[in-house]
């Protein structure tokens, strides 16, 4: 359970139903700097000395101090208000990577706001000079230690603008999450012999033994067969297909590896990686799931997905 939300004295910027989160007035703490209570401290003496020697100029020169205090207090305050905040979902990662979250920061208002800086306990601050009515991007990183799903740390909204005498910052929760892949692991024992599948239809450009013809690419493709001489001609990315009736094919299995649950999915993890850039139709089963065989990178993502959420299904 988790202890800050249920302290109703701790105020946090959280996502509404959209996804975005506005910075509201009642969001924002603000407190001096170090340069600021000294700065407090050197008006005090000031007004002190003014009073024991009745100093009008010393007088003036201190109310002149004080009221630049306060409206810098007020600019710093209105640095952060009204700021809105949103994050997509997470680029996946393996175990033990970095995790980066991209956070969109929205200035709706017709002032520019400098200085804004955003920071993950424990990791060095990003910071942004936001125009009027501009939309910025920024990246918060932090470590995967684990597979699975990384939700985005809270984070720290903050600002010392104008001039460093106050610090305003607001604690923002964004719903954001980060695929953890399982980290390779060793690669995977040797298998039987691999098996053939026997097209019923006849050459269709998608087997293994001969050179059928040239399509345009499409995403997904594997790049060993893009035709390279065909782009260094300047004549596009094209992709060659191979005919034939029958194609390599394999199955990545959990229960015939040995060892505990991690150490399994992270030979698969191996596994999957190997038979994709070997370009070799494979299939995953897992004690939760099966993936039927295929090829393509989006068979790849779709493998370590299963194997990123294993468990996680129930």
């Amino acid at each position: 359970m988790n202890l800050r939300r249920l302290n109703p004295l701790r105020r946090v910027a959280r996502a509404s139903g959209a996804g975005k989160a506005i910075i509201t007035p009642r969001r924002i703490y603000i407190l001096p700097t170090a340069y600021g209570t000294l700065f407090a401290v050197l008006l005090m003496l000031m007004l002190l000395g003014s009073i024991n020697y009745a100093n009008n100029l010393g007088f003036m020169l201190t109310f002149l101090l004080i009221g630049l205090g306060l409206v810098t207090m007020l600019h710093t305050w209105r640095n952060l208000l009204g700021l809105e905040l949103y994050s997509s979902r997470a680029t996946p990662v393996f175990a033990g990577d970095d995790a980066r979250f991209e956070i969109q920061l929205t200035n709706r208002r017709r002032w520019s706001r400098p200085g804004i800086q955003l920071q993950i306990r424990g990791h060095s601050p990003t910071a942004i000079d936001l125009a009027p009515a501009e939309t910025e991007n920024l990246m918060l990183t932090t470590r995967s230690s684990r597979r699975g799903s990384l939700p985005l740390p809270e984070f720290i909204l903050s600002t010392r603008y104008p001039l460093g005498l106050f610090n305003a910052w607001v604690y923002v929760e964004l719903d954001a999450l980060c695929l953890v892949f399982p980290k390779p692991g060793q690669k995977m024992p040797e298998t039987p012999a691999p098996e053939y599948s026997h097209s019923q239809l006849g050459d269709r450009g998608v087997g293994a033994d001969d050179f059928a013809g040239l399509r345009h690419y499409r995403p997904g493709d594997s790049p060993r067969h893009i035709n390279w001489k065909a782009l260094a001609r300047e004549q596009g990315l094209q992709t060659k297909l191979f005919g034939g009736d029958r194609a390599e094919r394999c199955w990545l299995d959990w229960h015939s590896l040995p060892g505990e649950n991690e150490q399994r999915l992270s030979q698969l993890c191996r596994g999957v990686l190997d038979a994709s850039a070997q370009d070799i139709e494979f299939g995953l089963k897992l004690p939760d799931c099966e993936l039927k065989p295929a090829r393509g990178q989006q068979h790849r993502l779709a493998c370590l997905s299963a194997l990123a959420l294993s468990g996680e299904r129930a």
